[in-house]
C-alpha cells in the first residue's frame, strides 16, 4: 500500500482513483477523456500513483444519489463550494457568469447587467440560474430568451445553441457560466465573441463561484489528501484551465491570465 493510499478513508478505493463524471459535458468532462476535469483527474491519479476508473452518469437530477451516494466513486471533480450534499475540498478555481456578445457589436464592452445599453437588448439566459434573477431585477427578463438548465448533453447543447443565436443576430447577447462560455466562444474562432466576466454585479445570488472537488461527508482524511494535491499542483491546474479558455479569477475578482 502506498503512503498516499494509506491516508484515505476506509470507503475510498486504494487501487484506483474512482471518479464519477458526465460522459458528454464538455468542456468539463467526456467519456473520451478530453475535458478539463478529465485532465485534472489524470493529474490527481498521477499524484496518487493509481489509474483513473470512471463511472459515467449524466449531470441531471439524482446525480449525487446515483454516484457518490451509491459509493460508485470517491470524487466528483467539480462542485460549487458549499454545495450540498457533498463535503467540499478547498477550491481549485474561481470563475464567474459571463456576458457573451459579438465582438464589435453595440454591447461589446458592457460589463454589468445594470448597464443602460441592455435596456432594450434581447439576451439569452439559462432558466433558473443566478443571472436570471439579475435580469428580472433590472427589468430585462421580458425580452430574454430562456435556455434549458438540465439537459442530457449527449443530445442537447444549450450553450452552443445560444452562441449560434448570437452569431445569427437572433439575440443580442447571452449569459453563460464562464468555463462554458470561454470554451465554446474560442471554438467559434478568434474574433467572433467577447466574453466578459460579470464581476461588477454584486448581491445575491452571487455571480462568481469557487469550484471544489466533491466527496462524501465525513471522509476527512480523503479531503486532506485532496487539499494537499490542490495546493501542490495549483499552477498546473491553472494551466489546464487556461488551456480550455476558462476565465479564471483571483480572490479580488481580477483575471488570472497565465499560470506561474
Amino acid at each position: 500500500m502506498t503512503a498516499a493510499a494509506a491516508q484515505t478513508s476506509d470507503l475510498v478505493s486504494r487501487a484506483t482513483l474512482r471518479v464519477c463524471a458526465d460522459p458528454a459535458d464538455l468542456p468539463l468532462s467526456s467519456d473520451k477523456g478530453d475535458g478539463f476535469e478529465n485532465k485534472i483527474a489524470d493529474l490527481l491519479a498521477k499524484d496518487l500513483g493509481v489509474p483513473v476508473d470512471y463511472t459515467w452518469f449524466p449531470q441531471a437530477t439524482g446525480f449525487y444519489r446515483m454516484t457518490l451516494g451509491m459509493k460508485r466513486c470517491d470524487v466528483v471533480m467539480g462542485y460549487v463550494a458549499a454545495g450540498e450534499p457533498v463535503l467540499n475540498t478547498n477550491p481549485y478555481f474561481k470563475s464567474a457568469w459571463t456576458l457573451v456578445v459579438k465582438k464589435g457589436s453595440p454591447l461589446d464592452g458592457v460589463d454589468s447587467l445594470s448597464d443602460e445599453r441592455l435596456k432594450t437588448a434581447h439576451l439569452g439566459v439559462v432558466a433558473g440560474t443566478a443571472p436570471a434573477s439579475y435580469l428580472a431585477r433590472n427589468g430585462l427578463i421580458g425580452l430574454a430568451r430562456p435556455y434549458a438548465l438540465t439537459v442530457d448533453r449527449r443530445y442537447e447543447s444549450p450553450a452552443e445553441d445560444m452562441l449560434k443565436a448570437i452569431a445569427a443576430g437572433e439575440i443580442d447577447g447571452g449569459i453563460l457560466w464562464g468555463p462554458i462560455a470561454g470554451y465554446f466562444a474560442n471554438k467559434a474562432g478568434e474574433g467572433a465573441f467577447t466574453v466578459t466576466p460579470l464581476v461588477k454585479d454584486q448581491g445575491f445570488p452571487p455571480l462568481t463561484y469557487r469550484i471544489t472537488m466533491g466527496i462524501r461527508p465525513n471522509e476527512l482524511n480523503w479531503k486532506h489528501r485532496l487539499n494537499e494535491f490542490i495546493a501542490k499542483n495549483q499552477n498546473e491546474i491553472n494551466k489546464i484551465l487556461l488551456d480550455f479558455h476558462v476565465p479564471l479569477l483571483d480572490e479580488q475578482n481580477r483575471p488570472i491570465t497565465a499560470a506561474e
